[in-house]
């Protein structure tokens, strides 16, 4: 089965920037409930919707105090022992970034590494793109930040 995640969050100056479980350098970052890792958000809703989940919002609401400034290494990890014990095992990711700036170059081994460590997965089976949107719309104006992630999972098969 393959899940399809997109998330995209505002920006602002004075916030954290926090991609792939890793902080960013940036004088601005996004604004959020959580950490604001809209990459990560994108690869929740990507493995919570293969399962047949639903969505990161039902199972970690905006509206839930527990859930304020929390990690979304952690949310990813509720999200994979979800899919677990459903009986699911994770087989790869694929995610694409689209911003302005920072360059995201320079982060991205250490934000593959994060997630693959965090979905129990080889770091070959975790593919990270970033790109930029030409400066059109939100995103090119450097007001947004987007995500997109494509997972696929399978049967655990018993032995």
């Amino acid at each position: 089965m393959v899940g399809f995640g997109y998330d995209i969050h505002r920006l602002a100056e004075g916030e954290s920037l926090i991609l792939g479980g890793v902080e960013i350098v940036s004088s601005f970052g996004t604004v959020a409930h959580s950490d604001g890792d809209v990459l990560l958000h994108a690869l929740c809703d990507a493995l919570l919707g293969a399962a047949g989940l639903g969505d990161i919002g039902e199972h970690f609401p905006d509206t839930d105090a527990a859930y304020k400034g929390i990690s979304s290494i952690e949310l990813l990890r509720r999200v994979i022992a979800l899919v677990k014990k459903e009986g699911y095992q994770l087989i790869n990711i694929d995610c694409t970034l689209v911003l302005e700036k920072p360059k995201i170059l320079p982060y991205k081994p250490q934000m593959r590494e994060r997630i693959a460590e965090a979905c129990s997965l080889p770091l070959q089976r975790v593919s990270l793109k970033a790109t930029t949107s030409e400066k059109l719309g939100f995103v090119g104006q450097g007001e947004g930040i987007e995500a997109y992630a494509v997972c696929q999972i399978e049967p655990i098969l018993s032995q």
